[in-house]
């Protein structure tokens, strides 16, 4: 039986672990600096979470989505029966929906509150077509200022996001932000309705699913990939055009503070997120050179009608979430990738049993002191240790022996020259604290 992993999935191995937790220790380091605190929720949902929150109308919930059953509702739906509200539940495709539920359940925004900043980092899930940096599993970072109406939020959000790319390594000049507004249910509701006639008189330039949303949302004909739809679309009517007064006016002082916090950017007037909840301002961040036509590495906006959609009092918020393969791939496209500390900084090797406790103990004693530390396991011969240490890219080895271990000192070399001294087993960490970068 030849087990994998699941089409679409992936493992994360030792140095992709490490390096996303690296992405979210930088997460946490930056995003504190502007008052985010980490926030937790199911990995599932009820399926009315995501549809109240995304959309019915959009890709996710009609093509992505991942059910979930419990035993008893399978046999439930197989029996013709209807599941109760509680027994439909779905993988979370993103997370700004739970954490809205989240929100509204705890009441953690009451009325006349400072606005609630929260940060996430986790598995989303959606069923796509798997390709480079695009998996059916994949991981997200992520923030919601959940409260704050103001364009000052907008940019807070949005210097926020900037600041963390370039904080885990990728260079300024190695990203384009783009901005946009998508107007409100003052100013939207003729929008579409002016770009869902232009799709049907260009219906036979575009393709079936361009056309199939010209019914159902049809600004999410501007994500469409298909270049020849692109090249139509670039004459669709633009939103900037179309903005009431108020939204004008804070798109306006978005861009305004932007530009004075020294942040370039970029219009992108047909610029739209896929989900349903967004409001106003709307912003991507891409890659310049690496990912080809799957270059955004993470993008989000305002989102003020959505708490009032899980039954919460109108409340305005807006946030962001990046994808980690995506900010790997782009690190290794700049030639910028951090590749991980894994390797021991120090390996014991002994020169016969009657030195294995010694050396056990010492182990401990340079681990509790966060040095990085191995030794061998398996009895392996004075040669086959040294083999181990270099395999494993040790920087020091500390050879025990019997003289060593009756005059309580080591020996201490210098892997990558074969210098060797001697240490007073007493001494030997702070001397490896001097030799350590």
């Amino acid at each position: 039986m030849n087990l994998q992993a699941p089409r679409g999935t992936t493992d994360l191995l030792p140095e992709q672990a490490l390096a996303f937790n690296v992405l979210e220790q930088t997460a946490l380091d930056v995003f504190s600096r502007y008052g985010y605190a980490l926030i937790e929720v199911p990995t599932f949902e009820q399926l009315d979470v995501f549809v109240r929150g995304i959309g019915q109308s959009t890709d996710v919930i009609g093509k992505e989505m991942f059910f979930v059953y419990s035993m008893h509702a399978a046999e439930k739906l197989a029996a013709g029966e209807t599941l109760k509200a509680d027994e439909r539940l779905a993988l979370r495709p993103e997370a700004t929906a739970g954490v809205a539920r989240a929100v509204v359940e705890h009441n953690l925004v009451p009325p006349g509150a400072a606005p609630a900043k929260f940060w996430y980092a986790g598995s989303m899930f959606r069923h796509e077509r798997p390709q480079k940096g695009r998996l059916r599993e994949f991981h997200q970072i992520g923030a919601e200022c959940i409260g704050a109406a103001e364009p000052t939020a907008d940019a807070e959000v949005i210097i926020m996001l900037m600041r963390f790319f370039e904080a885990v390594g990728i260079p300024r000049q190695a990203m384009r932000l783009l901005v946009n507004s998508m107007g409100d249910e003052q100013c939207r509701p003729a929008y579409r309705e002016k770009v869902r006639e232009f799709i049907v008189a260009h219906s036979e330039q575009l393709c079936a699913d361009c056309v199939r949303r010209a019914g159902t949302n049809p600004l999410r004909a501007f994500d469409c990939k298909n270049l020849s739809c692109q090249q139509v679309l670039v004459d669709a009517p633009k939103l900037r055009d179309e903005l009431c007064d108020d939204c004008r006016q804070h798109y306006q002082q978005v861009k305004d503070y932007l530009t004075a916090a020294g942040l370039s950017f970029e219009e992108a007037p047909r610029l739209v997120r896929g989900l349903d909840y967004y409001t106003r301002t709307v912003f991507e961040v891409q890659v310049v050179n690496g990912l080809g036509s799957q270059n955004a590495i993470g993008g989000g906006g305002r989102y003020d009608r959505l708490i009032e959609e899980f039954g919460g009092k109108p409340t305005p918020g807006l946030g962001f979430a990046v994808g980690m393969e995506r900010i790997q791939l782009a690190l290794e496209a700049n030639g910028c990738a951090n590749r991980m500390q894994l390797s021991p900084q120090v390996f014991i090797v002994v020169v016969g049993a009657e030195q294995v406790s010694a050396a056990f103990d010492l182990a401990l004693r340079l681990r509790d002191a966060n040095i990085r530390c191995e030794l061998d396991h398996q009895a392996r011969s004075l040669k086959s240790q040294f083999k181990l240490a270099n395999k494993l890219d040790a920087q020091l080895c500390v050879i025990i022996g019997p003289e060593e271990l009756a005059q309580d000192e080591v020996k201490l070399r210098m892997m990558e020259t074969g210098d060797e001294q001697t240490v007073a087993s007493a001494t030997l960490t702070e001397t490896i604290r001097k030799i350590l970068p």
